[in-house]
């Protein structure tokens, strides 16, 4: 066997068994996305978010988030989050404008997104961050599971924790449209074809029974999809009048079909480009 065919072995073998990965300079960015193939945390130079500030119609899910984040970020105990509900009202821009704000007075809070289909990795993730000092949030944005999707054992890692147990400095936020991070179809028809029809689901519904907080998201009226708009406008400068700015808007509601925080800020997108205002 000539050294190449070596060679070549030893990169297959290497391939299929990684050396386990070292953590990251932590210090060097306040947020990293998890990657596999091979195992690492990439730091995120900027972070794309707006201020907690502009979120309009959420006050009571952004309070409790908020307190949540606190006295995690101050080594205090804290739960896992569900934020679930109406698609574009600002779920995931919540939990980022949260770590946003705490992480201002305790730069140690470190935000960590995995994407659902890394999910069967997460317990390396995991070993990695347990090594650390600083407090991390990781964040699993638009959850759920469909059909013969066993994506959701894993999540038990981060939720239950195994023998190890969930390290003390990692606390889990997800956002999902659903609330039991399943198809109600799915749900429903499990339990009409099942044996045992209650237990043919518990194991998948109960998953979301696992985060302490359920922060709902529901629909904003007309008055909040106008108000964060506004709260926009004031923000970055852009300059409109109060009737102009209620007929354009409506106008681009009416358009998509659907009022919602997402569509306020395309519309106020649209503005700022028409008016030529640079957004940071």
């Amino acid at each position: 066997m000539t050294k190449d065919t070596l060679k070549r072995i030893a990169r297959a073998l290497e391939r299929m068994h990684p050396a386990p990965q070292k953590a990251p300079d932590f210090g060097a960015a306040a947020a990293f996305v998890w990657h596999t193939q091979p195992d690492r945390l990439e730091p995120v130079g900027r972070i794309n978010r707006i201020d907690v500030s502009l979120l309009v119609g959420v006050n009571r899910s952004r309070d409790t988030l908020l307190a949540n984040t606190q006295r995690f970020a101050a080594g205090m105990p804290a739960n896992n989050a569900l934020l679930w509900g109406a698609r574009g009202m600002g779920k995931s821009s919540l939990v980022k404008a949260i770590h946003g704000a705490v992480q201002a007075e305790h730069p140690a809070l470190k935000l960590v997104e995995v994407q659902r289909e890394d999910l069967p990795s997460i317990t390396r993730c995991l070993n990695l961050l347990r090594q650390s000092d600083a407090r991390f949030i990781l964040f699993c944005d638009d959850l759920s599971f469909g059909h013969d999707d066993a994506h959701y054992k894993s999540l038990k890692a981060v939720l239950d924790g195994g023998i190890e147990g969930r390290p003390d400095n990692v606390v889990l936020y997800a956002t999902s449209n659903r609330r039991h991070l399943m198809p109600r179809d799915m749900i429903e028809n499990e339990r009409s074809s099942a044996i045992s029809p209650s237990e043919a689901v518990e194991e998948k519904v109960s998953l979301s029974d696992r985060f302490g907080l359920w922060l709902g998201f529901h629909p904003c009226d007309q008055d909040e999809y106008l108000a964060m708009i506004r709260g926009y406008c004031d923000a970055f400068g852009v300059t409109i009048d109060d009737a102009t700015l209620r007929a354009e808007a409506i106008e681009w509601q009416a358009t998509r079909g659907s009022r919602s925080g997402r569509v306020a800020w395309q519309y106020f997108t649209d503005l700022a480009g028409r008016q030529g205002v640079r957004l940071p």
